[in-house]
């Protein structure tokens, strides 16, 4: 479920208010999760009225997905440096690039870990899951976009295994404390090099 009113201009009030509200949201939503959360709850906490965040917001599922836009924002600034840094090291094979960000995507559902549990703790707004489907949609799609541009042969099975593989393996590392976490990731990449062609 995607936002589809267009974007208003917001004073630096209104955008501080939204900015709270979601703070809020995140903090209530993390500690009784979303099913039990009321609007009542992430407005006191916000220190806003029920009106202000109606004003911003639909709703407690638009809240989520508001938070949710947030972090696949943040995630993606992650694996985008990721893949450039492995650019400027001399690195063009699309399989490599694809699995150097999933696995900085994973490092960054650890360096987010209260975050990412929100939504992928299937605790969300009905329709959520189906959204996680499309972004992964998504990004096969630009992975195969990447190899078509590279003129490679696009291996589609194996995009479909990596994408399909990768809500697991957030769900895994996400369950693991810090260390482990970080050294599950570094398996998971592991293994997705080995699914390189030619390996």
């Amino acid at each position: 479920m995607e936002r589809t009113d267009k974007p208003t201009r917001v004073s630096s009030r209104g955008a501080a208010t939204r900015s709270a509200l979601l703070k809020a949201a995140a903090q209530v939503f993390r500690t009784v999760g979303f099913a039990k959360a009321g609007v009542s709850e992430v407005v006191t906490v916000a220190g806003a009225s029920v009106g202000s965040l109606y004003h911003h917001f639909t709703g407690k599922a638009d809240l989520y997905f508001a938070l949710y836009e947030e972090f696949q924002r943040r995630q993606q600034q992650r694996t985008h440096h990721a893949v450039l840094q492995a650019r400027s090291e001399g690195e063009s094979d699309p399989t490599r690039l694809m699995n150097i960000a999933a696995h900085a995507y994973l490092l960054g559902c650890i360096e987010e870990r209260d975050t990412a549990r929100l939504f992928f703790s299937g605790d969300g707004p009905p329709g959520f899951d189906y959204q996680l489907r499309v972004r992964l949609t998504q990004w096969t799609d630009r992975n195969v976009a990447l190899y078509r541009k590279a003129d490679e042969p696009v291996d589609e099975a194996l995009l479909t295994v990596v994408s399909g593989g990768m809500l697991l393996a957030v769900a895994e590392v996400l369950g693991r404390e810090d260390a482990d976490a970080r050294a599950f990731a570094d398996d998971i990449a592991r293994v997705l090099s080995a699914l390189e062609p030619g390996r």
